[in-house]
């Protein structure tokens, strides 16, 4: 059993070393740190998980935008996303994907954006970007850049190039 936290600053050495581990380098605890620091950073939407007292994963989610021809459409990105690899494989990860899109939803956001694993977030809801109509603004694979609505509809008639604060350019 996990419990899924908002991050405090007690917090940060610890998710640091887990994106460290869990992606065998410093781009995504960086992207992290640097998020925290930006104007794209939504308090209470890094998210911990504990198990026993101990931060085991973290999720977070910012702020980025949609650009239209004539209009610029608020999204959120869910980046970074790691579980420690000693708990790996436990469902810790499902589990903070899942509580974090919830507390987005609840908290009126509509539109998440991952550059992910095909075969992992298509199980939350998540489906291919570009069929929908968005771009990205560097190269992805098709299968790994991908959208869900938490809000039906909300990209019904929209398409358009995602935009991306400058902490994800130094990823």
């Amino acid at each position: 059993m996990i419990t899924a936290l908002p991050e405090t600053d007690e917090f940060y050495s610890a998710i640091h070393e887990i994106h460290v581990l869990a992606f065998g380098r410093g781009n995504e605890a960086r992207l992290a740190e640097n998020l925290r620091k930006s104007s794209s950073f939504i308090p209470g939407l890094s998210i911990v998980a504990l198990r026993e007292g101990r931060i085991v994963g973290d999720i977070l989610f910012s702020l980025i935008s949609i650009q239209t021809g004539t209009d610029t459409l608020p999204a959120l990105a869910l980046a970074p996303m790691a579980v420690h690899p000693d708990f790996q494989n436990q469902g810790i990860g499902s589990q903070i994907v899942r509580q974090g899109l919830d507390h987005c939803r609840k908290l009126g956001h509509k539109i998440v954006i991952v550059v992910g694993h095909p075969d992992y977030y298509p199980r939350f809801g998540f489906i291919p970007a570009r069929p929908k109509g968005l771009e990205a603004p560097f190269p992805v694979p098709d299968e790994a850049f991908m959208v869900m609505e938490l809000e039906r509809g909300a990209l019904d008639g929209i398409a358009g190039m995602v935009k991306y604060p400058a902490p994800f350019e130094e990823v």
